[in-house]
């Protein structure tokens, strides 16, 4: 699956990049409006993330334009959090709507379901971090030279955004949207699931979750 980012903040376009590139998507980058329309044009990706704030033609223009002419899905990233601005982007044609600052692994995951009501395949089949390789399909994961560890969905869904995070501290509620969406999940269920999780990964590997008081939790590497 091919992604393009058009993002004109360089840094936050490098990290994106890097954090789908992990995830298995193949990911594009350019750094303004018309840029994004011709590499749209050029390179037909299966989806676009979109700034608002983009110098030549912004972000609502190139969903415009897009939406005029296809049905490619956009997520829409901005730092306007209001229910107009929200609304106004959906009603441009967008398909989702990201308010700044952002966890990636819920990006990851917003991806993801957007890609799966578009009808595309959103999930490459295997990832491999920290010396596990994840297997999304068969929902195992498994270290060289041992046997798989059999996950169940939301334990393998947890550990992708871990592994796709690998080294970073995600905040619980980051993980609670990226692992139950927007509408469902808690701090109590997450907790559960990182201490089955743990239980099953802790065994001797050379990756452990570890616990961030007050925070949320991190994939240690090593």
């Amino acid at each position: 699956m091919k992604i393009l980012i058009v993002e004109d903040d360089l840094p936050l376009s490098d990290v994106l990049a890097f954090t789908l590139r992990r995830a298995g998507f193949d990911t594009l980058v350019v750094h303004d409006g018309l840029a994004g329309i011709a590499t749209w044009e050029k390179e037909s990706p299966d989806l676009l993330v979109l700034d608002l704030n983009l110098p030549k033609l912004d972000g609502l223009g190139v969903c415009r334009h897009i939406r005029a002419h296809d049905k490619t899905p956009i997520i829409i990233l901005s730092v306007r959090g209001s229910d107009e601005a929200i609304v106004t982007g959906l009603e441009q044609g967008a398909d989702d709507y990201i308010v700044k600052p952002f966890s990636p692994g819920q990006l990851v995951a917003r991806i993801r379901a957007v890609l799966r009501r578009a009808g595309g395949a959103a999930t490459p089949g295997t990832l491999t971090v920290a010396g596990l390789t994840l297997d999304r399909a068969r929902n195992e994961v498994q270290r060289p030279n041992e046997l798989p560890i059999r996950l169940t969905p939301l334990e393998t869904k947890l550990l992708e955004t871990l592994l796709i995070n690998a080294g970073q501290v995600l905040t619980s509620e980051g993980l609670i949207t990226a692992v139950w969406g927007s509408d469902g999940g808690d701090k109590t269920m997450l907790k559960q699931l990182v201490y089955r999780l743990r239980a099953k990964l802790e065994t001797g590997g050379a990756a452990a979750i570890e616990t961030i008081p007050g925070v949320g939790y991190s994939l240690r590497q090593g």
